[in-house]
């Protein structure tokens, strides 16, 4: 029951992992593995029929202590996005990455990680589409991800067009929510580079900003005059040098 929780990724300077808990996780295991014992009871016994004094009687706890850590029986099936929300916002405070990459990069962490723990992924997914009410959560919960990755790109492009922002989010989270849906129907039709695929081809459709500093060169084709583009590149891109 708890060797099935999110892995410990490693730390490098933090441009490309996610961290799985806070320093001393205790908090976060105990949530975890108490979310399993439900999940456990609900696919065998249903979520209707499954009572709190089930849950905490199956984790070794009081029902006091279960209302000290959840307000409901529904709010157990979503601590491992809670935990995930919460590390995907410190990675993206922290991350050295370019914003919009810094995004992609945290969307295909998110994957990652629940494709890394699979019993407990698929037996949280038959739960949640067996009761309508938990599908409406997870909806909810969707676009919790969605929002901080718009805070994101607000907070470190503030001159970038909001429309562009918000569109560039959605995507990444339509992108990824559509591959692991595939993943949690078939584990052979989805790798973690797959996503990653994915997720870099949404950044480059956005054509987002790059950090880079280096000049942009522009190949034009024949009977195209470089002075008739550089005004309009140089509204876009600052100076523009052409050489014939």
């Amino acid at each position: 029951m708890t060797g099935d929780r999110p892995p410990a990724f490693p730390v490098e300077r933090y441009r490309g992992t996610v961290p799985a808990h806070d320093e001393s996780g205790e908090t976060d295991r105990f949530r975890l593995d108490v979310m399993s014992a439900a999940l456990e009871l609900f696919e065998s016994r249903g979520f209707d029929a499954t009572t709190v004094d089930q849950i905490a009687d199956r984790a070794g706890i009081s029902r006091r202590t279960f209302f000290r850590q959840f307000r409901s029986k529904d709010d157990v099936v979503f601590v491992d996005h809670d935990v995930t929300l919460a590390a995907v916002r410190d990675f993206l405070a922290r991350s050295e990455l370019p914003p919009y990459d810094a995004v992609c990069d945290a969307a295909a962490q998110v994957y990652e990680r629940f494709a890394g723990t699979p019993d407990t992924t698929r037996r949280r997914y038959r739960v949640v589409q067996a009761v309508p009410a938990l599908r409406e959560r997870e909806l909810v919960m969707v676009l919790r991800y969605e929002q901080v990755f718009v805070g994101t790109l607000r907070d470190r492009t503030p001159d970038a067009d909001p429309l562009i922002t918000v569109q560039f989010a959605a995507a990444v989270t339509a992108t990824h929510n559509y591959l692991l849906r595939r993943w949690l129907r078939d584990a052979t039709a989805v790798s973690a580079a797959d996503v990653r695929a994915a997720l870099a081809a949404v950044r480059t459709r956005f054509a987002a900003p790059s950090s880079s500093t280096g000049p942009t060169v522009a190949i034009l084709p024949p009977g195209v005059r470089p002075d008739d583009v550089t005004a309009v590149l140089s509204r876009h891109f600052g100076t523009v040098t052409t050489t014939e």
